[in-house]
């Protein structure tokens, strides 16, 4: 899993929405837990290069930069759509969470 700081930093911040909180039920200590382990295991990438704009939302973008400047062979969404039109430029696999999940289990 590759993560630049940008786009780390946006995670933690949708996280901590109190939509978000409510969703998942983390407190404040677990949610620490999760991003430091998350953190620990993520492969950190440095952006570069920008690429922008390559889709129609811009708050994509930061996945995608992600994503190209990591040299990642695929990119997991679950929103295929927005990022369909840049895969084919960077060579990228588009795969859904299911698909990772089952190229990943016995």
């Amino acid at each position: 899993m590759l993560v630049s700081i940008p786009l780390f930093a946006e995670y933690e911040a949708v996280l901590r929405r109190p939509a978000q909180r409510q969703a998942h039920g983390l407190s404040d200590e677990n949610l620490d837990v999760l991003l430091a382990i998350w953190a620990r295991y993520a492969e950190p990438v440095a952006l570069r290069y920008l690429w922008r704009p390559q889709l129609r939302d811009p708050a994509n973008e930061m996945v995608l930069e992600t994503a190209v400047n990591g040299g990642a062979e695929a990119l997991v969404t679950l929103n295929a759509r927005d990022f369909r039109p840049a895969i084919h430029r960077f060579a990228l696999s588009l795969w859904s969470p299911v698909d990772l999940l089952r190229s990943i289990t016995p």
